[in-house]
């Protein structure tokens, strides 16, 4: 069994990860407020796209201000900890126990094993299934009101791990619409608890006092979502903000060294072709766009150093994946700058890139000017990610100059993968269906043993480059910027958590 410890602990185990982690906070069970009535003052880059619908790409920022919680959550080597269940124990392949704790949720309702059966059975039942469950079906079952099993079609021996996705969070019965929303206005167990939500610019936290893991030391959080990189750096240089996330690289060293903070990132940022029509349906095509790619011209002139040469879909951060990493082979033989323009006959490759990270679209202009130099025609299309999204989803553009987080959704890779890549994947914006890809991402799914399930998310790594569906660009380093005055913003490689209940003003 699992032995209980407390969750957040884990977090401040990040302080090995990296030395510019400003501060931690005090154990849960504990009033770390210190009679502060301060708010913290947040730019965030990336507007939610589902009114913060935990059962979107938008639950990250749940996670990021301490909104919502899940039954577990990511511990410093990317372990599962606890969270809202104090222990778990696996009784088979396919069933495992957990034992909750006692928590409230933000509308005074208790959290019991019934609130998680609720919970996860939404996440299940989703018209669009999150990704984390790309790869597996959850079945959760009260057995009294601190005790819940959870059986998993196929087995899942990282389950655990799964459960601190933030799409798992869970919310108080009166999240959950009968149209199938789900809103987490008021209903998380968070330390701080949504109070309104203004459209796509701007949230309000307040702290709530109610917290099982012990009061936060700000009173409160007002979040506003500016989407230009330039203006989030201008808002924090200004002092209109105390925290601005996502510093573009260009700005970076525009702030003062007290205000910059760098931590390397699972962040990857990739060419992603779609495989299942147009132009790059052809291998021969993919492969041409991988040859004619080179990082070198991204990596210094637009990121100014804050980011690595891609070594594969795993960069740096990544520590186990460098020494397990593959050779690959079996590739398409690329096509000639001639055989280009015959094939394509005169037709344009939609290239699309996102605005919320600013070096996006630099990228994609040096992308173009590379493939044009292969003997395509391109044609950018640059928007904001939730006004893409569903366009690239229902495969309407050849290429995306995509920025990915690869262990974002539950710290183990295999979720990445099989949400991305396998022809089931929930977010395959490649469209790729390949037998290989999809044997070689089952075969590490089921791997119990860590040492072997790295090795075998690397082969499974190779499978998916062989065929060019992705091509790697870059792995970045992600620069966060905020105030001297703020003490205790975490500084996650994976991007997962910013403020907790120890981020304050001095």
């Amino acid at each position: 069994m699992h032995q209980s410890r407390r969750p957040l602990t884990g977090l401040c185990a990040l302080l090995t990860l990296t030395p510019l982690l400003t501060a931690c906070f005090a154990a849960s069970g504990t009033d770390t407020n210190a009679g502060s009535s301060s708010r913290l003052r947040v730019a965030l880059a990336r507007p939610p796209a589902q009114a913060l619908s935990p059962l979107s790409n938008d639950a990250t920022v749940l996670g990021k201000l301490s909104v919502a919680e899940g039954l577990t959550v990511l511990d410093a080597n990317g372990s599962a900890a606890p969270a809202l269940a104090t222990s778990w124990v696996r009784k088979d392949a396919t069933t495992w126990t957990f034992e909750l704790r006692k928590a409230t949720f933000h509308d005074g309702t208790a959290f019991t094993a019934e609130s998680v059966v609720a919970s996860l059975g939404h996440a299940a039942a989703a018209k669009v299934k999150p990704r984390v469950l790309s790869d597996v079906t959850l079945t959760a079952k009260a057995e009294d009101a601190d005790t819940v099993t959870i059986s998993t079609s196929p087995a899942d021996p990282v389950l655990p791990m799964r459960l601190a996705s933030h799409e798992l969070g869970i919310f108080a019965a009166k999240a959950y619409g009968q149209d199938g929303t789900v809103t987490p206005v008021g209903t998380g167990t968070g330390a701080f608890k949504i109070t309104k939500l203004t459209g796509k610019s701007s949230v309000t936290l307040d702290r709530f006092d109610g917290y099982w893991g012990g009061r936060a030391k700000s009173a409160g959080i007002d979040v506003t979502w500016i989407v230009d990189g330039s203006a989030r750096a201008n808002a924090l240089r200004s002092g209109e903000v105390d925290i601005a996330e996502w510093i573009p690289a260009s700005q970076a060293k525009l702030l003062n060294e007290d205000m910059r903070h760098e931590v390397s990132s699972v962040r990857t940022d990739s060419l992603l072709l779609n495989t299942g029509d147009g132009i790059f349906a052809d291998p021969s095509l993919r492969a041409a766009a991988r040859s004619a790619l080179d990082s070198s011209a991204v990596v210094g002139p637009i990121f100014a150093g804050h980011a690595d040469p891609a070594q594969g879909l795993f960069g740096p951060a990544v520590t186990w994946a460098g020494g397990l990493r593959v050779a690959v082979t079996g590739r398409a033989d690329a096509a000639s700058v001639a055989d280009v323009k015959a094939k394509t006959q005169g037709r344009t490759v939609r290239l699309a890139a996102i605005t919320n990270r600013a070096e996006l679209p630099e990228v994609a202009t040096v992308v173009q000017q590379q493939l044009e130099k292969a003997g395509f025609t391109v044609q950018q299309d640059i928007r904001e990610t939730a006004q893409l999204e569903p366009d690239l989803l229902a495969g309407k553009y050849d290429a995306l100059v995509f920025s990915r987080v690869t262990l974002l959704d539950t710290g183990d890779a295999v979720a990445y993968l099989a949400s991305d890549f396998t022809s089931s994947g929930t977010y395959n914006i490649a469209r790729l269906k390949d037998a290989r890809v999809d044997q070689a991402i089952a075969a590490a799914a089921q791997e119990s043993d860590t040492a072997q399930r790295q090795q075998k998310i690397m082969l499974a790594e190779a499978e998916i480059l062989r065929t060019d569906a992705a091509v790697p660009l870059v792995h970045e380093k992600v620069v966060q910027g905020f105030s001297p005055r703020v003490e205790g913003v975490v500084l996650d490689p994976r991007e997962r958590t910013l403020i907790t209940t120890g981020t304050h003003l001095k």
